[in-house]
């Protein structure tokens, strides 16, 4: 026996393989509320436009609301043999209230049906993931105002270069975790469209109101185009690439808390709720939480490939492979709400070794900038001749193991006679990063303004 739904011209049933390979209910059962609110929308815009009677209209949302009762409290039984939410919820329809089901679908395919359901979705993971990224933001901002003035390394070829501040470094994640925000709210602007209405693939001959069903649905308008309305799906692609660029930003972080909790470098440590242990080692103290962020990027990067290449070549206008471009975006979206809240419980629970990272802040001679630019404004030396200086004490402090601060007065006279013995101040950890005032730069007062106005617009949005 055929399907019901699309198998008037079908005399046997498909095979068994067939059946397994077309169905996808179990994933997109999660549109079951975007796709009973599309189909309410619907119901009630072809009653408007006297293309059902109200009689109807009426009998189908209360059939709806059944269904969607059913389906929160678990009740709701799904039938793979139904293929997909859609089929499932027409068939549970026509349970409850008989042929008025069957005038729902008038003027509606589910190729446009689908599109909806999916734009309504992913509209809703960007508050979602919007939330979650303020709530990141706001535990590093938290944190760096804490930690303004506490010294630690900064890294280039994670190399040591300059000193900064902890607070300093975290409120980089800010910057960037603002960003990504910005990325999923830009996204947000092109995917609000509605599908609806466009049908199969050229419209309907039925006398819609489009714009109506948009309006109901919160969309910012239809989509001006029937083919293109359910032919694309750059609207998961970016926000697909919204959320591999927002892992990415966390998966730097989470490397840089894996490695800052080693015992080598000793920077931070996280407590036991963010720590794992070792079946066989007892002393072990893992980051494991950092570590499956890491990992989880790869997933999520994986995701936005992945739909890449299954959308490279698809001619207009809609194709079965396009079923394919739910599974790994979903996955994808909540690993990345696991990840960042993962990462704002990491930033709450972690505690910096203050004094160990004050010692490691003047390893590898990071004040030998200061130096250089001490010799550019107390002597009147070109940048370049300084660099080349400040090389050559750099190397005299070096053949003597010695921290450049350490270094002799006379040593570094040996190199330029005209260093005089305020020099010695520009070379402490905390004054270099006082210092470096310039916007945006490290100075502990440059932090505790930038931490309080991220903190104060933070606290706008609640």
């Amino acid at each position: 026996m055929s399907n019901k739904m699309w198998g008037g011209r079908f005399s046997r049933t498909p095979h068994a393989v067939m059946q397994e390979i077309n169905v996808s209910i179990d994933v997109d059962r999660h549109l079951f509320r975007q796709d009973i609110a599309a189909s309410k929308a619907h119901a009630a815009m072809l009653a408007k436009q006297g293309i059902i009677t109200r009689h109807d209209a009426r009998q189908i949302a209360h059939g709806l609301d059944t269904i969607l009762s059913e389906i929160e409290r678990g009740k709701f039984k799904f039938k793979r043999s139904l293929e997909d939410i859609h089929m499932n919820v027409e068939s549970r329809l026509a349970e409850l209230i008989g042929p008025a089901a069957g005038r729902l679908h008038v003027a509606r395919s589910r190729n446009d049906q689908v599109a909806t359901d999916y734009r309504l979705w992913m509209r809703e993971m960007v508050e979602t993931i919007d939330r979650a990224l303020a709530s990141y933001q706001g535990a590093l901002a938290e944190k760096a105002l804490d930690h303004a003035a506490t010294v630690m390394p900064g890294f280039t070829h994670l190399q040591p270069a300059q000193p900064v501040t902890f607070g300093h470094h975290l409120l980089a994640y800010v910057e960037m975790a603002g960003r990504d925000r910005g990325r999923f709210r830009d996204a947000r602007k092109r995917l609000n469209r509605s599908p609806l209405g466009a049908a199969a693939l050229a419209g309907t001959a039925f006398p819609i109101d489009p714009r109506s069903t948009a309006k109901a649905l919160g969309f910012d308008g239809p989509m001006e185009n029937s083919l293109d309305a359910v032919s694309d799906r750059d609207y998961v692609l970016e926000m697909l690439a919204a959320a591999a660029i927002t892992a990415i930003h966390l998966s730097r972080f989470a490397e840089e808390i894996v490695m800052w909790c080693s015992p080598l470098l000793g920077l931070i440590s996280l407590s036991d709720s963010f720590s794992t242990g070792s079946s066989m080692m007892p002393q072990k103290r893992n980051p494991d939480a950092a570590e499956l962020v890491r990992a989880k990027a790869g997933r999520i990067a994986g995701a936005f490939q992945a739909l890449l290449i299954v959308m490279k070549g698809l001619p207009l206008a809609y194709q079965k492979d396009m079923q394919e471009d739910k599974e790994g975006a979903m996955a994808a979206f909540s690993a990345l709400l696991l990840s960042l809240a993962a990462m704002t419980g990491m930033v709450r629970d972690m505690t910096p070794n203050a004094k160990r990272m004050r010692e490691a802040a003047g390893d590898g001679y990071s004040t030998a900038t200061d130096l250089a630019d001490w010799l550019v404004r107390k002597l009147d030396m070109p940048f370049r001749e300084a660099h080349h200086v400040t090389g050559r004490i750099v190397a005299q402090a070096a053949a003597q193991d010695l921290p450049l601060h350490r270094l002799s007065l006379a040593d570094m006279q040996g190199v330029e006679p005209r260093i005089t013995p305020d020099v010695l101040r520009v070379l402490s950890v905390e004054n270099s990063v006082k210092s470096r005032v310039s916007h945006g730069g490290t100075a502990p007062q440059n932090v505790r303004r930038a931490a309080k106005r991220w903190l104060g617009a933070l606290s706008k949005e609640r």
